[in-house]
């Protein structure tokens, strides 16, 4: 089925924010398994293999499509020195994830693929989750204080 060139590109653009995501979840994830932090290392690698799904919906909606998924591309990668600065980064980029799938489920609406409009509001409902675990850990350091924190996460 022949897709929408427009939304075909905002997919592709999708996957490469996915597979950005994914690096950086791993990155991270390998930091926290080195500093002893395995509970998240357990939560950063989780993350990732959620994204690896989504990039995976992605790649498979593309070429139903008949679209070319560019996996080459990736978007700049933060990674966090420290855990804050971790969840910080993390958290900036389930922002532009948020944001970006809802400009591309009200694009897919707009263009009348509905069945793409689900995919992506189902991986929507993902991100939001994300977001809210990292806002969790957040809240968690604000609460208890760093040192207290990584205490709990051994």
């Amino acid at each position: 089925m022949k897709g929408n060139p427009k939304l075909i590109e905002t997919l592709n653009a999708l996957l490469a924010d996915e597979l950005t995501a994914i690096n950086q979840y791993i990155v991270h994830s390998e930091m926290c398994a080195n500093w002893g932090y395995n509970q998240l290392h357990d939560q950063f690698e989780k993350r990732a293999i959620s994204e690896m799904k989504h990039a995976e919906m992605l790649i498979a909606r593309i070429l139903f499509l008949e679209g070319s998924p560019v996996v080459s591309k990736l978007n700049d990668i933060h990674i966090g020195a420290d855990i804050p600065k971790q969840l910080a980064n993390d958290h900036e980029a389930e922002e532009g994830a948020i944001a970006a799938y809802n400009a591309a489920v009200k694009l897919a609406g707009e263009v009348g693929d509905f069945a793409t409009r689900e995919i992506l509001e189902h991986i929507l409902q993902d991100e939001d989750a994300h977001i809210d675990k990292i806002e969790e850990l957040q809240d968690q350091i604000g609460h208890m204080t760093l040192p207290i924190f990584l205490t709990t996460v051994k």
